[in-house]
């Protein structure tokens, strides 16, 4: 009888004090969550980047890659891609984040310096010439701000004011001259409101990546402790018929109804952070990767009358297409061992050419036997069980945004591997390269993550505003669980101090 009773007092005990310490955050993270239905972090859209960006002009390219890369400080086992686009009216070569110098012109070889505030409002100006005569420089950044911990390794970054009524700022890179991030002032604050509060991402905690990620973990497994406790007593405690008044009781039969959801909620939050390593993510492994391109990227044998040529193929007519293609970028991309240019304009999908070629005329995509055969390369030794052309995206290769037909690309190969962890692996013909992995832990997160946090299943997700009723219902729910316990603990609080203090 001891022992019953004793087990009950700490089960109350323990959600008691995790309620008064954690009630607060709790309701918190319910309300960010509903801002951040229809409110996440403000972002610079791709598509946008690259429609700012000037036609590209590869007339005047007079080094190969190679050199560029050399001449940027690139390691050659480091070089992982690279991009050729207009830095102003002169051809320059863009490398990835982390590598080098970051960009060097493609007409002289010369590393990119750093800008002067009045060279990066003017290099702005020709991005967004329609604010030309408001731009208004807004800071040099050698620290991220609020806005831009997830770009530190593009920076130094110089902030610029568009000056326009939805006080928008860009960012430009002083390592590679390229926009990075853009921000409105309504973004800024619906972000506040929602993404920064929800996962506590304020820039003086968040830049410690290790301490932010180890605490929002233990809090998650704390507020599961919270929820769970909760549920259990409060069934406990209807067995017997509710002895709670006033706020308590609120509590205790709202606990009931939403208190399942609350612990669900928290869980696949948790989840989110990845704890432990526990799956192993949805990136193709070094191995998968260089089976399909053949190895390290190869570019000693391109020239820069290569990289002319391609840039003349992909801006030429096409057949069916009245108007020539605006070609924005170059990049290079490698399958089998072959390097070729992909080009990228403003409006159309990417057009590749190979890379050596002279004259070629350039094409949509690789061959389903090319991918299929980049498929067996990814994983030689492991039988493929199946392999199938995905024309709309499936429940684990789709976007997890809001807008109508938002998504990765399409079509991709799904290849499924008969292999111990169950992989499957997409492959996109445009780009000749694995753009996601799953495997039998991935698609278990896939469920206890997206599914139980965003209530992201196919039969609800697509169905709006059915999705938004059952979604916002339930998150007040939680927010009246959580809101109705403040009263009543910061009383038992005071009722302490005062205790103590007599």
């Amino acid at each position: 009888m001891k022992a019953t009773v004793g087990w009950r007092r700490a089960l109350l005990v323990t959600h008691r004090w995790l309620g008064i310490g954690g009630g607060v955050l709790v309701m918190a993270w319910f309300a960010s969550g509903i801002v951040m239905m229809y409110a996440r972090m403000p972002a610079l859209d791709p598509g946008e980047r690259l429609g700012r960006l000037p036609v590209l002009d590869a007339t005047t390219v007079s080094v190969a890659p190679a050199d560029a890369a050399r001449a940027g400080g690139v390691p050659e086992r480091a070089l992982v891609g690279a991009r050729l686009g207009m830095l102003g009216d002169r051809p320059i070569y863009r490398f990835p984040a982390g590598t080098g110098a970051g960009a060097v012109f493609a007409d002289t070889g010369r590393p990119l310096e750093p800008f002067t505030p009045n060279q990066a409002l003017s290099i702005v100006a020709g991005l967004a010439p329609e604010h030309a005569a408001t731009l208004r420089h807004d800071g040099h950044l050698n620290e991220p701000d609020q806005w831009t911990l997830q770009s530190r390794a593009s920076l130094p970054l110089h902030r610029v004011a568009l000056g326009d009524a939805a006080g928008t700022r860009l960012y430009l890179s002083d390592r590679t001259g390229d926009l990075v991030m853009k921000t409105t002032a309504s973004e800024r604050r619906w972000a506040y409101a929602g993404a920064v509060l929800h996962w506590l991402y304020f820039t003086p905690f968040r830049v410690h990546s290790t301490v932010w990620a180890h605490t929002i973990i233990w809090l998650s497994v704390a507020g599961c402790l919270l929820a769970l406790s909760g549920l259990l007593w409060g069934v406990l405690r209807y067995s017997y018929g509710s002895p709670y008044s006033g706020l308590l009781r609120w509590h205790h039969y709202t606990g009931l109804v939403f208190g399942l959801f609350t612990f669900t909620w928290i869980l696949s939050g948790g989840l989110s952070m990845d704890p432990w390593s526990w799956q192993p993510g949805t990136a193709p492994t070094q191995a998968q990767r260089a089976g399909v391109s053949g190895g390290a990227l190869q570019v000693g044998a391109l020239t820069a009358e290569h990289v002319r040529v391609a840039a003349a193929a992909l801006s030429a007519v096409p057949v069916v297409v009245a108007v020539a293609p605006a070609i924005k970028e170059l990049g290079i991309v490698q399958i089998h061992g072959d390097a070729y240019f992909v080009g990228h304009d403003s409006a159309g999908p990417p057009r590749l050419v190979s890379a050596l070629s002279r004259g070629a005329s350039s094409f949509a995509r690789f061959s389903d036997e090319e991918m299929l055969e980049a498929a067996r390369r990814a994983m030689p030794n492991v039988p493929i069980e199946d392999a199938a052309w995905l024309t709309e995206h499936d429940a684990y290769y789709y976007g997890r945004g809001y807008e109508p037909g938002a998504g990765p690309p399409l079509p991709v190969l799904r290849v499924r591997y008969a292999d111990a962890q169950q992989t499957w692996l997409y492959l996109d013909p445009v780009r000749g390269a694995i753009v996601r992995k799953e495997e039998r832990l991935t698609r278990l997160n896939r469920w206890l993550y997206h599914g139980l946090h965003s209530l992201d299943f196919p039969f609800l997700y697509a169905s709006r505003p059915l999705w938004d009723v059952v979604v916002i219902v339930l998150s007040l729910g939680g927010l009246l669980l959580s809101a109705t316990t403040l009263l009543p603990g910061w009383r038992r609080v005071w009722r302490l101090v005062r205790r103590w203090s007599a």
